[in-house]
C-alpha cells in the first residue's frame, strides 16, 4: 500500500483502494459482503459498531467511505436507489418551503417534486438555469434550496455550479447538485460550493447495469449526519450486496468514463454531420452552447448525448428500433450502449406542457454510449438511420 495520504492518491488509485482491506480475519483483498440483519451485543450496552442493517452495514460502510472520498464529501450515504437518495436529500425540507429546479431536470425527479411533494406542501418554481437572472429572480422569501442538475437529462444543458450556489448561499439556501451524468471523476460539485451531491450510482459509478442504488454527499458533518439519520429514520438504504456489486463496480470508473467519452465525442462528430440530424446536444462540441463553461467546471464532458432528428418521430423510431448495437432501453452508465426516445421512456412522467417547456419534443433522441468499438457504433448508426 502507498505512503501516500488518500487526497494525494490519483483518482483511479482511491477508486481501487476506497473501503477494502476490511478483513482482519482472512485479509481478503476485496470487501466482504455482510448479509445479516442483525449484529449480536458484546453486553446490554455496548456492541461492535454495528447493530442493525437499515442502520449501518460494514458493506454499505466502505461503499460510503469510498464514495466520500471521491467526492471529497464528509460524510455520504448508500441508498436503495438514485430516486430514494433524491427523497432522502428533500426530506430536509418542510411544508411551506420553496425549491428552484431546472425546467429540464430527469423525469423521475420531476415526477417526486411535481406530483409528490407538492401534496405534501412543498413549493417549486422550474427555471432554464443555464440564465442565471432567471435563477436570481426566481427566490422568494421562503426559498431553502436550489436543485441542480448539470449536464441536464436529456439535452446535456450546462448549469455554472459556482454561480448558483454562490445566489443560494446568499439567500440562505441549501444548494444540491446531482451529479449521474458525470460521476465525481470527471465533476466535483462539492469544490463550487455545493452543499449536498446525490448520484443514482445505478449508472456510471456502479457501471454494469446489474443493481440499482444511490447515495448522498455531503460537505458538512452536521449535514452529514441529519441525512444519516432521515436515511436510518426512513428505511432508505441500499442492501449489503447491492452494496458490494457498486463497490466492485465504482473500482474501474475511471477507465470506463475515458473510453465511453472518447467514444461519445467520435459519435457526436458523426451526429453533428448527419442529414437527417437537426442538432445534438453534447458539451464537448464546440457547437454546444455552453462548452466554454464545460470546459472550466468539469474533467471532461461524459458519454451522455442526445439529439433531435429531422421529421420527428418517425425518424426517431426507426434510428431508435433498427439499431443492432444500442439495446433499446431506459437508465444509463453502463457498459453497454443504450437507446432512448425520452417523450415515452425517461421523460413520460413530465406533463406534455412540462417537457415542451424543457425543449424536449418528438424530434428527441438520447444516447449512453457504453464500451463498444466506437466505429461499430458509428456504424450501427448509421444503418440504423438509412434502414
Amino acid at each position: 500500500m502507498s505512503s501516500e495520504t488518500p487526497d494525494q492518491l490519483h483518482f483511479e488509485t482511491r477508486c481501487v483502494h476506497g473501503g477494502v482491506h476490511k478483513d482482519q480475519q482472512y485479509n481478503s483483498v476485496t470487501t466482504p459482503i455482510y448479509p445479516t440483519s442483525t449484529f449480536y451485543w458484546n453486553s446490554l450496552e455496548t456492541h461492535s459498531g454495528y447493530d442493525y442493517t437499515r442502520s449501518s452495514n460494514p458493506t454499505r460502510k466502505a461503499l460510503e467511505e469510498n464514495i466520500a472520498a471521491l467526492e471529497g464529501g464528509a460524510g455520504c450515504v448508500a441508498t436503495s436507489t438514485g430516486m430514494s437518495a433524491i427523497h432522502c436529500a428533500m426530506a430536509l425540507f418542510s411544508p411551506g418551503d420553496h425549491i428552484i429546479a431546472p425546467a429540464d431536470l430527469y423525469g423521475g425527479t420531476f415526477r417526486l417534486f411535481e406530483r409528490f411533494l407538492k401534496e405534501k406542501g412543498l413549493q417549486f418554481t422550474f427555471v432554464d438555469m443555464t440564465h442565471i437572472d432567471r435563477v436570481a429572480a426566481a427566490f422568494q422569501p421562503h426559498t431553502k434550496a436550489v436543485w441542480i442538475e448539470t449536464p441536464s437529462n436529456p439535452l446535456l444543458k450546462v448549469i455554472d455550479i459556482a454561480a448558483v450556489t454562490a445566489l443560494a448561499r446568499a439567500h440562505h439556501a441549501t444548494s444540491i447538485c446531482d451529479n449521474t451524468f458525470l460521476s465525481p471523476y470527471l465533476q466535483r460539485p462539492l469544490e463550487f460550493g455545493v452543499d449536498i451531491v446525490v448520484h443514482s450510482t445505478t449508472k456510471y459509478i456502479n457501471g454494469h447495469s446489474d443493481v440499482v442504488g444511490g447515495c448522498v454527499v455531503s460537505a458538512s458533518a452536521d449535514t452529514a449526519k441529519r441525512i444519516a439519520w432521515i436515511c436510518n429514520a426512513l428505511g432508505l438504504a441500499c442492501s449489503p450486496f447491492d452494496a458490494w456489486l457498486v463497490l466492485r463496480g465504482v473500482k474501474t470508473l475511471g477507465c470506463r468514463m475515458e473510453a465511453q467519452q472518447s467514444s461519445a465525442l467520435r459519435i457526436a462528430r458523426f451526429l453533428e454531420c448527419h442529414p437527417l440530424v437537426e442538432r445534438v446536444y453534447y458539451p464537448g462540441l464546440e457547437s454546444h452552447p455552453q462548452h466554454a463553461l464545460a470546459c472550466q467546471q468539469q474533467k471532461g464532458f461524459g458519454a451522455m448525448l442526445a439529439f433531435d432528428v429531422r421529421d420527428g418521430r418517425p425518424v426517431a423510431e426507426r434510428v431508435c428500433m433498427n439499431s443492432k448495437l444500442f439495446d433499446v432501453a431506459e437508465s444509463l452508465g453502463g457498459i453497454e450502449s443504450l437507446i432512448s426516445f425520452p417523450t415515452t421512456m425517461s421523460h413520460a412522467s413530465m406533463t406534455p406542457e412540462a417537457r415542451a417547456a424543457a425543449g424536449i419534443t418528438e424530434k428527441t433522441v438520447r444516447i449512453s454510449v457504453g464500451l463498444e468499438h466506437p466505429q461499430d457504433l458509428i456504424n450501427d448508426l448509421a444503418q440504423a438511420f438509412s434502414s
